[in-house]
This record gives structure tokens, sequence and C-alpha cells, in this order.
């Protein structure tokens, strides 16, 4: 479903229908926007982002949620792990609901699934051991509300992780770093030998549609100490915030802006390892070295976790 600049600009100035109309137009080909998958590759990548921040006491839990699943890539990829038992997934965009599901049967399992807005989770009280999202907070209107009804949903002890949510100063960088990328690439192609490599304009227009619509849906960065005291005021205890990607996050963006820039089909299978390998190589290097050295709020993700007293 394309859509039009009129939709974009009638849903910026109501954020939640503007992540419902965004994540339905994304659902089919989010996954492959993303290089998402549900092998070894993600699985491990999932795992490791729960293991930094939580550890693995507890596993498996009982019963998992994912708020603001999109299409299920962070639980499902935690169940094949170990992580968890029993999931259920939310999501305000039924489209993302309903490729979650589908995914998940892909897997062979079923999870539950529900079209709900994260500041009213449509659960009861102490429903769930655990309680995972990633890169949500930053599309909620009221960050503390979502974390309020996420802790009253868990039951006593039980424990929320969230990863994969921007920083205010990893944020900057990116996206400066994508906007140049998505100029180059769009400009030098258009030259002779290369207009090969150009997208159709179509393509083009319809990619900065979604690039405008997914600015309306972004709608909060953080500093780790104010995640850390959104946890903590909302009433969680023994919250923990971790930041990651410094060189990994200033190589990867460039590169999968890059790849929306140019037509599908024309990277192929060495590009894609090449590009995962790097990042892998990067990514150890920020946590061996710069971890040490760089001050946390400069770094891109940020993942934060807490437990219900």
């Amino acid at each position: 479903m394309a859509v039009s600049r009129e939709q974009v600009e009638a849903a910026r100035h109501d954020p939640k229908q503007a992540n419902i109309l965004y994540h339905d137009w994304e659902a089919e080909q989010y996954d492959e926007k993303w290089s998402i998958s549900y092998d070894e590759r993600c699985i491990r990548y999932a795992r490791e982002r729960f293991v930094k921040i939580a550890g693995t006491r507890g596993w498996p839990y009982p019963k998992a949620l994912e708020l603001g699943c999109g299409t299920g890539f962070f639980l499902l990829n935690l169940k094949q792990a170990g992580v968890l038992d029993e999931a259920h997934v939310t999501d305000i965009s039924p489209g993302m609901v309903e490729v979650a599901r589908r995914n998940a049967r892909g897997l062979g399992f079923e999870v539950e699934g529900r079209v709900a807005d994260a500041e009213a989770i449509p659960y009861g009280d102490g429903e769930f051991d655990l309680v995972v999202g990633h890169a949500v907070l930053h599309h909620i209107p009221d960050v503390q509300l979502a974390l309020r009804e996420v802790l009253r949903v868990l039951r006593p002890g039980g424990r929320f992780v969230f990863a994969g949510e921007p920083t205010r100063y990893g944020d900057v960088v990116a996206r400066r770093l994508s906007r140049f990328t998505w100029w180059a690439t769009t400009n030098v192609t258009r030259l002779g030998p290369l207009r090969d490599w150009r997208r159709p304009q179509a393509e083009l227009d319809e990619s900065s549609h979604a690039a405008a619509l997914e600015a309306v849906v972004d709608l909060h960065t953080f500093a780790p100490a104010e995640l850390r005291r959104l946890a903590l005021v909302a009433g969680a205890v023994d919250v923990e915030v971790k930041t990651e990607e410094l060189l990994a996050a200033w190589f990867g963006w460039p590169v999968r802006t890059f790849e929306c820039a140019v037509p599908k089909g024309k990277l192929g299978w060495r590009w894609a390892t090449f590009a995962y390998h790097t990042w892998m190589r990067l990514s150890a290097m920020d946590e061996k070295v710069f971890s040490r050295v760089v001050p946390p709020g400069l770094f891109y993700n940020a993942l934060v976790t807490g437990v219900k007293p």
C-alpha cells in the first residue's frame, strides 16, 4: 500500500495514527528492509542483546509479552534462543501483528497477538513474567505511562527488557550520515555509467515518503540517564541502562541507506556478507575498546531493564 504526501501530512499531528499508517504500510516488506531473519544470525543478535542487559538468570521465562512487536523479530528470536516459553505479541499496527503471527507459524509455533496501544496494554495485572521490546519506546508518545503499564502487567519480580532505543547524540550522527548517503547515491547514479544503479524515480519518491513518515513516528531519543529515570519514576527497581554501537552505527546506517537507494538485486550475497561481518567486527571493537573510553551517550543504541517490586 503506497502512502501519499497528503497522508503523511495528515498524520504529522497524530503520532499514533502515523504509527499505524507507517507500520501497516511497511509490514509486508519490513523484514527484508531491515535484513531481519529467524536463523542463527538474528537469534544470536537477540540473545546477545538480552544477555548484555539482563543476563541469563530466570531462563526460560514462563510467559512473555512483546510490546510493539513489529514482525516479531525480538520475541520470536528470543524464544528460539531459549529465553522464554509462552509468547504473546502486541502492536498498534494490525498489519504488524498479523505478520508476527505468520512468522511464528512459519517457525512451527503459535503466538497470541493483539492490536494494542502501549499506553493501555489489554491484559490483566500480573499476567507476565517478562515484557520485551525492540526499538519501540521511541515511538510511544507517553513513555512513562507505557512503562507503568508494563509494570502493571508484570507479576512481582517480573522483568522488562527494551533494546534498540536511539540515544540523543547517536541519533544525530546516524541521521546525518544517512541523509548524506542518500543524497550522494541518488545524485551519483544520475551519471551515465552508473544509471543502471539508479532505482526508478517512482520508487525513490516512495522511499522519500517513507522517510518523511518515519521521521513523524520517531518521537524520542534518549540520554541514558533520562531513560533510567523514566523507568525508576514508573516504579521499577534494579534498573540498568547500557549503550552500544559507535563505529558499528557509523558504518551500518550509511550501508542500510545505500541498500535502500539502489535497485534490489544489485548488491547480492557477497555484499551482504561483507556488510554483516564488517558490522560484527566493528561492534566487537566498540564493546572491547571504545566502551571503555567513549561516554555512553555517544553510542547509538540504548538498552534498559528493570524489575517489578
